[in-house]
């Protein structure tokens, strides 16, 4: 493995990370109900989560999958019930004042992993990356080099996003218009759990 093989698996890791999906949706709810604490803990979660998929993929969780199907659809159909109620609390919360509740770490960094470990297809997607950029002889040492990468990348990135979500000239439009962002949120995770659940592919 080179510093090359890296640089491109980065490259490709913040093209993901940009794309709209359910953890970039509930980083930013995090950042903007609790302020950059509670945004940064979200992305701990959640960086922890995908590196989890990462090293489980160069380790070949993706043969089990293959060779177990059920697997797979179970993690599908747990992820996307997970999705629906977050949607479903978020639209029904989308109203409450954020007063200031403290949520602790410990649950910021919980609901940060459960987004990332429900949804198999960024294992899936980690697989295909890894192949195209790592060489296959790779030791063991190096994967989880590969793995640590990938939790300082993201736990960097989301932890960017909480500091210009929660900075001051940014936050204030976006409470303004919390109730419609909260229910906007809602419908796109709603909606993403919906095709995670009826998604017939393997």
């Amino acid at each position: 493995m080179e510093l090359a093989h890296i640089f491109a698996f980065n490259l490709a890791l913040l093209a993901a990370l940009i794309s709209p999906g359910p953890a970039m949706l509930v980083s930013i709810r995090s950042s903007l109900r609790g302020g950059f604490r509670e945004g940064a803990l979200t992305g701990l979660g959640l960086a922890v989560a995908a590196s989890l998929w990462t090293l489980a993929a160069l380790f070949g969780l993706d043969v089990v999958f293959t060779l177990f199907p059920w697997t797979y659809a179970a993690l599908k159909t747990a992820g996307a019930a997970y999705l629906i109620y977050i949607a479903w609390m978020t639209w029904r919360h989308a109203t409450d004042p954020l007063g200031n509740v403290t949520v602790p770490a410990g649950h910021a960094i919980r609901a940060g992993l459960l987004v990332n470990l429900s949804n198999p297809k960024s294992m899936l997607f980690a697989g295909a990356v890894l192949v195209v950029i790592f060489p296959a002889d790779m030791s063991a040492l190096a994967r989880f080099g590969v793995a640590l990468n990938h939790v300082m990348i993201e736990v960097l990135a989301y932890g960017a996003l909480a500091y210009v979500i929660s900075a001051t000239g940014i936050a204030k439009p976006l409470l303004a218009a919390k109730a419609t962002l909260k229910r906007v949120t809602a419908v796109v995770l709603g909606g993403l759990g919906l095709r995670l659940l009826l998604d017939r592919t393997p």
